[in-house]
């Protein structure tokens, strides 16, 4: 038994990051960053601390001319960032927060810098400076495109449903501030497919995520690795020296309980003279389409995105109307 938890040993190999928009969690569990997108920040608005803030922009909503559709896309970008989620989540952590562009926008370069812009603009005007804002892009070619051009003006980007290598290359190539690959979803599919792996070592999202991890380092790219999507703290443990780590309250709040050893499972070597082919579109587009994993997740994780996103518009029109 060691004195300290597994969360607590996890702090000194990786930055463990909140993956929730849950604020009395963030408060309790102090993770470096958090992480948020449509599906979270739906969950989040049904906490009571949170019920202050919504009456206020519902209040402002109800002021403003127009379609109540439109009204109610503001109101949710918003609410967005004032949960911080925004800014209420930018005072609790000493690192990042990251907020999602509009999901149903993920094939579209111009329309996810424009968006980019906005949510950086709001969070300035709310006090909180970008270097405390990370912006959540789906990697599509049109996000790593939308990347390259924000990460130029000083706006860090956090490209997420990374599910293949050379996705991940593509975006460090662009680069971009972080990407996120998604360890449990990965499994999800290897699973669903009659491919179960025998153990966390031959864990498919593992695999990857230790595979990025390392030519990464090979190549002396500064992007950060995040791991994300946890299935559970084996897949974890398994990644401990990662980058970062981003984590769900639940499996957070295991890792506190637990006393036993947790060691150092990546190490970066030194970093290589690397000669290698600039990923282009068509090279992007060519590895995704012989991935079928890849491209189901991908699609599948925009689409879910998209979805939580109208959702939660649909649910702010409908308060709006009443």
């Amino acid at each position: 038994m060691t004195a300290a938890s597994k969360l607590a040993q996890l702090r000194e190999l990786s930055v463990v990051v909140a993956d929730t928009g849950d604020y009395e969690a963030i408060k309790r569990l102090r993770p470096v960053d958090c992480t948020t997108n449509p599906t979270l920040v739906k969950k989040a608005l049904d906490l009571p601390v949170y019920a202050a803030l919504i009456e206020r922009e519902l209040q402002w909503g109800r002021n403003q001319p127009g379609d109540v559709q439109d009204v109610a896309k503001a109101v949710v970008d918003r609410l967005t960032v004032g949960v911080g989620v925004g800014t209420m989540l930018a005072e609790l952590v000493p690192g990042r927060v990251s907020t999602e562009v509009d999901a149903d926008q993920a094939h579209d370069t111009a329309a996810t810098i424009a968006k980019a812009r906005e949510f950086i603009a709001m969070y300035e005007a709310a006090g909180v400076p970008r270097s405390k804002v990370l912006i959540k892009i789906a990697a599509t070619w049109a996000g790593v495109e939308a990347a390259r051009v924000l990460q130029a003006e000083g706006i860090d980007c956090n490209l997420t449903l990374i599910f293949n290598p050379t996705q991940a290359l593509a975006c460090s190539e662009a680069g971009a501030f972080l990407i996120s690959p998604f360890v449990g979803r990965i499994l999800d599919w290897y699973v669903a497919n009659g491919q179960a792996p025998a153990s966390i070592d031959e864990d498919p999202g593992v695999q990857f995520v230790r595979g990025v991890y390392a030519e990464f380092k090979r190549r002396g790219s500064p992007t950060v690795v995040m791991g994300a999507s946890f299935r559970s703290t084996a897949q974890i443990e398994a990644l401990a020296g990662c980058d970062r780590l981003t984590i769900s309250p639940d499996l957070l709040e295991k890792l506190d309980a637990d006393f036993g050893e947790l060691p150092r499972k990546l190490v970066a070597g030194a970093a290589e003279a690397v000669n290698v082919a600039v990923i282009d579109e068509a090279r992007f587009d060519a590895d995704l389409a012989t991935d079928p994993m890849a491209t189901e997740k991908l699609a599948t994780g925009i689409d879910a995105f998209a979805k939580d996103l109208q959702t939660l518009r649909q649910r702010i029109a409908d308060e709006l109307a009443k």
